[in-house]
């Protein structure tokens, strides 16, 4: 007997929920939110979820609101009898806190995955989760999936023979290298200090980007502020252009402006977080496919593996 699937979204991704939907080759389901003046919020959903498997695709960015509805959102498929509850989670919110890194803070990426297990989470997908450990946070099977499936296509058009990968910072150096050793292209970092959250005080390059096609990778793209300071270099050190490569589109605070005033030709992000304004100089590939191939392998039970290019 095949499984009965149901695809539905909350309110802050629904646009690449549509999308993702429409190219599994279901419509999206029917989930009403009903908003109190105090700020409270209930989500339910308007149509039969019992015996079926239930997918809750939900990116959890700032607000945490985002991360209360779609708990809310499990909650109530686990308390309408589905079979099983997947949460779709693009971008994963609070994972830069996935260690105790000074004395008295919260480890809140586990307390996120805490918080997902106890609402009824029976399995967990994401994308370029910012530390990859913290897959070990949940007792529930989880799909770890990369933009690079989409974003290596995209780089072997624009390698013309003078290409550079590069990091923007220490932290990517396992990823920019995975790319480069792929694409069989040279190697460069940035290396940076910081004085506090969000601010480089530093910033110097390691490896030879003279004369070169510079491609900048990294995980997310919060206030641009390494990014484009790591463009800027690059181009006082001799290189030809600067494109970066972002999954999570986070961009905020002065990020457009500082994108906009910066030497980066390009910044190419996924739709996992949309986009608060238009920009000339970012392009957006979707995600929303290689989403919908990997629900119909898991609802199927097949391999998955072909789709993960670089790691």
């Amino acid at each position: 007997m095949s499984v009965e699937v149901k695809i539905f979204s909350g309110r802050a991704t629904i646009g690449l929920a549509e999308k993702i939907a429409k190219s599994y080759g279901l419509p999206l389901g029917d989930v009403k939110v009903t908003d109190f003046s105090d700020g409270e919020f209930q989500p339910s959903f308007e149509e039969t979820v019992r015996g079926k498997d239930v997918f809750i695709i939900q990116s959890t960015m700032p607000p945490a609101d985002n991360l209360f509805e779609l708990l809310l959102m499990v909650d109530a498929a686990k308390r309408a009898s589905a079979r099983k509850i997947i949460a779709v989670i693009p971008y994963f919110g609070f994972a830069r806190q996935d260690r105790k890194d000074k004395p008295r803070v919260a480890i809140g990426a586990k307390l996120v995955a805490n918080m997902l297990m106890a609402a009824g989470v029976n399995r967990l997908m994401t994308m370029d989760l910012h530390a990859d450990q913290i897959q070990g946070f949940f007792e529930v099977p989880v799909d770890h999936l990369f933009a690079s499936t989409i974003f290596f296509k995209e780089m072997e058009k624009l390698n013309t023979g003078d290409l550079v990968i590069a990091a923007p910072d220490a932290g990517g150096a396992k990823r920019a290298n995975s790319y480069a050793k792929k694409l069989d292209v040279g190697l460069a970092l940035c290396h940076k200090s910081r004085k506090k959250a969000n601010e480089v005080a530093e910033m110097t390059v390691i490896g030879d980007v003279e004369g070169k096609d510079v491609i900048l990778v990294d995980d997310m793209c919060d206030t641009a502020g390494t990014l484009t300071k790591a463009a800027d270099l690059f181009m006082e050190k001799g290189a030809k252009s600067v494109r970066a490569f972002c999954t999570h589109a986070i961009l905020s605070g002065p990020a457009y402006e500082r994108i906009e005033n910066s030497s980066l030709t390009e910044l190419i992000v996924t739709d996992t977080i949309p986009l608060k304004q238009q920009s000339s100089k970012i392009r957006v590939l979707s995600v929303a496919d290689l989403f919908a191939d990997i629900i119909h392998g898991m609802v199927n039970n097949e391999s998955i593996s072909s789709h993960f290019i670089i790691s």
